[in-house]
């Protein structure tokens, strides 16, 4: 007896980075990164119930690419 599994395409995992991946990825200090905030500039930021912030990875591409095209 033959078992026929089905393969799900799943798209890759759109994961929540840690703000230290983000800083070292734009190349900017967590100074920089806060004054880009205030001035409503970077990709959005997620808040964690521990109060971490996290960026998830399609938003920070996104926010690298818009940069790219400016």
């Amino acid at each position: 007896m033959t078992t026929h599994y089905r393969r799900h395409h799943r798209s890759p995992k759109d994961e929540l980075l840690p703000l230290t991946v983000v800083l070292d990825e734009l190349g900017i200090t967590r100074a920089s990164w806060y004054r880009w905030r205030n001035r409503g500039l970077g990709p959005k930021v997620h808040r964690l119930p521990n109060g971490h912030l996290r960026v998830r990875r399609s938003e920070l591409d996104s926010f690298l690419r818009e940069m790219e095209e400016s």
